[in-house]
């Protein structure tokens, strides 16, 4: 089942929508607290292997720009990684339109995981903000009727959501409130995500910051402390799976399922970050060992940092970041191309260089 959104003629209007929360007995089930169990242990190792990364800059550059590209191909905005970083290098000038939009993303994450950071809560008008700098535009919560989730290959209208400006208001301050309460168990951020793309409150982008929501609850009740676990490679393996449980909570009111999906998903995806950031690590080590070896009058632990943060990295980051003169940064990236530690790539009148081993861990 694919989405897409189009404005109809006839629509027929659900007169009351659901409020939160869900009635547990709905949720609570033994399978769904077994899945909460084994969701949480593999959240908890992340977390905890993640802390000994020194620079976590280092995983939130890497890990979110992965998410942003994953979360942009599902709504069918393909890039590549060498375009997104190329574009990140020179100042977030985008290739094209695709990357540009990748990039966008990107900014919202970051966006949101700084609001959580310096307020401890989410309201409407940061939820807002996120998806303005997802869609590039201001156009803000739907006022128009009109909007309607169709299959994409039978045309067929697969579910309306609420219509009024004021009812979808209503139900984002609910979501809000459900949100930001005390409750912070993982089977909560799959009815939350139920129920925001059910609200579908924007002409677009409702999907991707419906996603990025997810990750602000997990930052928001402490479950990890940089935002390194992102759902979207999962969902997309499993895209079909996605779509007909939310509409078997829609058209039956059947929670167990949609809920255990998720919690799956948190699983396996804990699972496969902890094993990227694991190799990071590694990666990160046997780098400084390189250069304490190869070249020791040019290591610095932040120079080492420093090509970590940025897989592509020019002369410019490292007189910004090192306080050196040009001449030295050039320096500095030529031994370290020398020495098989970066490759050197012409683009333009610029000559970047590029932590290819770090490449091949984040591609695979």
């Amino acid at each position: 089942m694919g989405k897409k959104y189009e404005i109809l003629d006839m629509l027929t209007e659900q007169s009351e929508w659901p409020l939160l929360p869900v009635d547990l007995q709905k949720i609570e089930t033994p399978g769904v607290l077994r899945k909460e169990a084994q969701a949480r242990g593999a959240l908890a190792e992340l977390k905890g292997f993640a802390a000994v990364i020194p620079n976590q800059s280092i995983l939130i550059n890497a890990i979110a720009l992965q998410e942003a590209q994953e979360s942009s191909a599902i709504e069918n905005i393909v890039t590549t990684r060498d375009k997104l970083y190329q574009s990140l290098t020179f100042g977030n000038q985008a290739i094209d339109a695709a990357t540009k939009e990748v990039i966008n993303y990107r900014e919202a994450i970051a966006k949101g995981a700084g609001l959580i950071a310096k307020r401890g809560l989410l309201s409407i008008s940061d939820i807002v903000q996120i998806q303005e700098i997802i869609a590039g535009n201001n156009a803000g919560i739907r006022r128009l009727p009109g909007t309607a989730l169709v299959n994409d290959s039978t045309e067929e209208v697969v579910y309306t959501p609420p219509q009024d400006y004021d009812e979808i208001c209503r139900l984002l301050n609910n979501f809000c409130e459900y949100l930001n309460g005390d409750e912070d168990s993982l089977w909560k951020m799959a009815v939350l995500h139920y129920q925001f793309e059910t609200i579908h409150p924007f002409y677009d982008g409702n999907g991707r910051t419906g996603r990025i929501l997810n990750i602000l609850y997990l930052l928001l009740k402490k479950h990890i402390t940089t935002p390194i676990l992102y759902l979207s490679s999962y969902i997309i393996k499993t895209k079909n799976q996605y779509y007909e449980l939310l509409q078997e909570v829609r058209t039956g009111d059947i929670w167990e399922n949609w809920i255990c999906y998720i919690l799956t998903g948190i699983e396996e995806t804990s699972k496969q970050a902890l094993e990227k950031i694991k190799a990071i690590k590694i990666s990160f080590d046997s780098t400084i060992e390189k250069m304490r070896v190869q070249i020791p009058k040019t290591y610095s632990k932040e120079l080492a940092e420093l090509i970590f943060e940025n897989p592509y990295s020019k002369i410019e980051f490292l007189v910004t970041k090192l306080q050196v003169n040009r001449k030295t940064a050039s320096k500095y990236l030529k031994e370290m191309d020398a020495a098989g530690i970066l490759s050197s790539r012409k683009v333009g009148r610029e000559t970047l260089y590029i932590n290819d081993e770090l490449m091949g861990i984040l591609k695979r």
